[in-house]
């Protein structure tokens, strides 16, 4: 489904015609366009931006972004535990346990846990586990879309149950978000950090909007 800007079809930046396989996300970055005004922003177009990406870069180096994804697991967000405080502790537990129970029940994936900045070395087969779920997306595109996703929460583990409907994107934005959010309730909002939070999250919804529409 290509999309198309006063009749002419729009263009990546790399040259290719700017389509996408469904015409769900196809609408999705059509809408990005239609919202500009006289001025194009750039960055209120994180769909147009991830499609860019998919069809210039993405598909001539899969098996790199998909290592690179991977090593996330290696010391993924979910794995490393605050000790103190119990409220924290409490948070975490109730926003990463449910995501590691996936990874086992569905994978049979078994992650170490660790606290504060030791690190835990994870089990070969679990990362083999990792590589596999993420393996499962075709399309260049989606692939993208979901490194976003990880680099933006710091955490695979949370995008698989994502992907896989363990979590929709609010739910999964929270768990990636329980230490910072923890922080601000503690000692109140900072205008710059609420800022960089407010376009993290802006950037999450729409990736995770695109994949799923893909």
């Amino acid at each position: 489904f290509a999309v198309h800007l006063d009749g002419k079809r729009v263009r990546t930046p790399g040259g290719a015609g700017l389509s996408l396989p469904t015409e769900a996300a196809a609408e999705l970055v059509a809408a990005e366009w239609a919202a500009q005004g006289e001025v194009i922003d750039p960055a209120s177009m994180h769909a147009t931006r991830i499609a860019n990406v998919g069809i210039d870069r993405v598909g001539a180096v899969r098996d790199e972004v998909i290592a690179g994804i991977v090593r996330y697991a290696a010391s993924d967000l979910v794995c490393y535990r605050a000790g103190a405080p119990d409220g924290l502790v409490a948070l975490e537990n109730a926003a990463w346990t449910p995501v590691l129970d996936h990874m086992r029940a569905r994978y049979g994936a078994r992650f170490v846990l660790a606290q504060g900045i030791g690190f835990a070395e994870q089990p070969a087969a679990a990362l083999t586990a990792v590589e596999a779920a993420v393996r499962q997306v075709a399309s260049p595109i989606a692939l993208a879309a979901l490194d976003t996703l990880v680099t933006l929460s710091g955490s695979v583990l949370i995008v698989v149950a994502l992907i896989d409907g363990v979590l929709d994107a609010e739910a999964a934005f929270a768990a990636s978000s329980v230490e910072e959010d923890w922080n601000t309730r503690l000692w109140g909002e900072d205008a710059e950090a609420l800022h960089r939070r407010t376009r993290r999250r802006q950037e999450f919804m729409a990736a995770a909007t695109l994949l799923a529409a893909l």
